[in-house]
């Protein structure tokens, strides 16, 4: 039976339109819903209890300790023996449980990590940041579905785990962001494979103005120095990219005042792509033009964010919890 479990944090807006997604599933097994709510001021119950009469729904409240923690918590309690989880600002496609039982009754694994899209009912904001976030001229197409590694990292946005993988790894650790990748390579130690499911995909909101992605993606580019050094084995040049990609602007800028104007112009060629490109996909001069912008808060957060992390951790030596002490949760 399939456990699907849901952390959520001051977010009963989002948990509203995540279980009426639910609830039009065609899927039409046994199932589970646990809701953990991670010590919300604002809480919410009551949105669970309308739900209660059409979905087999249980509701937790646990002091804050952070998504990892509480995804531990909701596998802890749940009585599937696969567990399902989403964040809270994800909306379910209908066809989303049949299309992971086919790919498991297909060719089995302990862990999957799906996709996401975006809704045509997203603000012109939400569908750039999904675009940056998902095209392949960004991060390769991964969250966008077009992985073509074996071994894949799902996200903990839309991700599935056996109970008995979670088990012999703990489930997932006190870093946030970060806490995905942690626990993939933990599991891919223990013998445990990981896939990407491409059509078990769900729409992911992102309720998060400029200012919070910008703040979202300089996590993420600090995590990743810091799981580097925990596991070199699995660290990439590509992590890379993002940080040269800011090194090079600064880079052209100097070399534009001495006359040199090909850096700057190489970059200008990409943003016309990436605008190309974003045009294409969703029809949208206005989303176009936000796409741009978007990537460029996503290079510069995240690249700073590798920057800072790698002279901290990798050069000085620091240890992270007191380098970052943001990234981690007290459990």
């Amino acid at each position: 039976m399939f456990s699907i479990i849901i952390p959520v944090y001051n977010r009963p807006d989002e948990i509203k339109e995540l279980l009426e997604s639910l609830s039009v599933s065609d899927y039409e097994k046994e199932y589970e819903i646990v809701i953990v709510e991670d010590g919300s001021k604002i809480d919410c119950k009551k949105e669970v209890e309308k739900f209660k009469d059409n979905l087999n729904i249980s509701y937790y409240f646990k002091e804050n300790s952070g998504p990892g923690d509480s995804r531990n918590f909701g596998m802890k309690v749940a009585k599937g023996d696969y567990f399902i989880i989403f964040d809270s600002d994800c909306i379910i496609p209908k066809q989303y449980l049949s299309e992971v039982e086919n790919e498991l009754n297909t060719n089995y694994v302990d862990c999957f990590g799906g996709s996401d899209a975006a809704l045509d009912s997203f603000s012109d904001i939400q569908k750039a940041i999904n675009f940056a976030m998902t095209s392949f001229l960004t991060t390769g197409g991964i969250r966008g579905g077009s992985e073509k590694l074996n071994k894949f990292q799902p996200r903990s946005f839309n991700m599935g785990i056996s109970k008995k993988a979670f088990e012999d790894s703990k489930g997932f650790g006190n870093i946030h962001p970060g806490e995905d990748p942690d626990l993939t390579i933990r599991l891919w130690k223990l013998g445990y494979d990981t896939r990407l499911f491409t059509k078990a995909f769900v729409y992911h909101k992102r309720r998060i103005d400029w200012g919070k992605f910008s703040i979202q993606v300089n996590k993420f580019g600090k995590a990743r120095p810091i799981l580097n050094s925990w596991y070199p084995e699995y660290s990439k040049l590509t992590y890379l990219f993002p940080t040269l990609f800011v090194l090079g602007i600064y880079f052209s800028i100097v070399a534009l005042v001495f006359g040199l104007a090909l850096p700057i112009f190489c970059y200008v060629l990409y943003f016309i792509l990436i605008f190309c490109v974003s045009l294409l996909h969703t029809k949208s001069f206005k989303i176009a033009v936000l796409s741009v912008f978007a990537v460029f808060k996503q290079f510069f957060g995240y690249g700073n964010g590798f920057l800072q992390s790698y002279v901290k951790v990798i050069l000085l030596k620091q240890k992270p919890e007191i380098a970052f002490p943001e990234l981690f949760f007290k459990v």
